[in-house]
């Protein structure tokens, strides 16, 4: 069982990757912004932390360069997480040394892969081995509903671009 700071300001990513690791028997904190998850460092002592790259106040980037350059939290894993859609700095990802990076919505297998890797690291200061990952297939209404959710909103400015253009296009058809 690993602690986990997720720091994601998306309530639908919040709750996927939650639901996921929870359902792992892991102990997970949420957090909606970068300033929360700093503070809440501390108190949680985690053993991976994912972070959202574009979080309002701290931004991923930023919490996982103080984490793995502060000293205060040797050993802990730092993930960044990025919207399927959502472009990331990959020169920043290795400047700040994050572990890895996952796409959102999050699929199962890699979220506890993660966690799987990261608990043969650390684990509460001792070196564990990492245990076989089990392969999980999540049929859940809300995470699918998550996922379309997140995907929509990614693309709802080019939609409601589009139908504007229509809209307008076939009213000044009629005023001629």
């Amino acid at each position: 069982m690993s602690r986990i700071l997720l720091a994601d300001d998306s309530p639908h990513a919040q709750r996927m990757g939650e639901r996921i690791l929870r359902d792992e028997g892991h102990v997970v904190v949420t957090v909606t912004d970068g300033n929360t998850a700093m503070v809440r460092l501390k108190d949680v002592d985690p053993d991976v932390v994912f972070a959202d790259v574009s979080m309002p106040g701290v931004s991923g980037y930023e919490l996982c360069e103080y984490i793995k350059t502060s000293g205060a939290h040797p050993g802990t894993r730092v993930l960044l997480t990025v919207g399927a859609v959502e472009a990331f700095d990959e020169a920043a990802v290795e400047r700040v040394r994050a572990d890895g990076v996952l796409k959102k919505p999050f699929e199962a297998t890699a979220l506890l892969a993660a966690v799987g890797q990261a608990s043969g690291t650390r684990s509460r200061g001792k070196s564990v081995a990492a245990g076989p990952v089990r392969s999980v297939v999540v049929l859940d209404p809300d995470q699918i509903r998550a996922a379309v959710t997140l995907a929509v909103d990614a693309s709802m400015g080019g939609m409601v671009d589009q139908i504007t253009e229509r809209v307008l296009s076939a009213l000044n058809g009629k005023r001629k």
